[in-house]
């Protein structure tokens, strides 16, 4: 069972567009736009240039090529993500990993490999990342005195 959601994420940017909830069972290819969050169980094949939300209560045995994908629950599965991938605690992922931005929280188990692929796209960029600084960060160093 896949219903409409009228929740935010909690960065504020994408609606939840469908969920599968806690005590739902799936099997097979799912395809979609925007973001989607999975609190049941799910077996198969995910593929979306939106945003992919592992629930705690998720169970998901899958291949996964998203643009952004955020885990909560177990995840069992080869994942491609394009911008950024992150995993927080209880979060467990036993599988590959690749994208260009990876955040592992305390927590977390993770078994597997990661590939870091070199283009970080411009969303998904933070100071240290990119070797940029944001314009207030650079009007900060500006001020500061340099050691003689």
């Amino acid at each position: 069972m896949i219903g409409k959601k009228d929740e935010k994420m909690g960065n504020g940017k994408d609606e939840i567009s469908a969920f599968l909830g806690k005590g739902t069972e799936f099997e097979g290819k799912l395809t979609f736009e925007g973001t989607v969050q999975i609190d049941g169980k799910f077996s198969g094949e995910i593929s979306t240039q939106g945003t992919l939300i592992i629930g705690e209560s998720a169970k998901v045995q899958a291949e996964i090529n998203a643009k952004s994908i955020i885990i909560n629950g177990e995840v069992k599965g080869n994942l491609s993500a394009s911008s950024r991938l992150e995993i927080h605690a209880p979060g467990k992922l036993l599988g590959n990993i690749k994208t260009p931005v990876l955040v592992i929280d305390e927590g977390v188990i993770f078994e597997g490999n990661c590939q870091m692929t070199s283009q970080v796209p411009e969303e998904a960029r933070t100071p240290f990342i990119s070797g940029e600084f944001l314009e207030e960060e650079k009007e900060e160093l500006d001020e500061e005195p340099s050691p003689a």
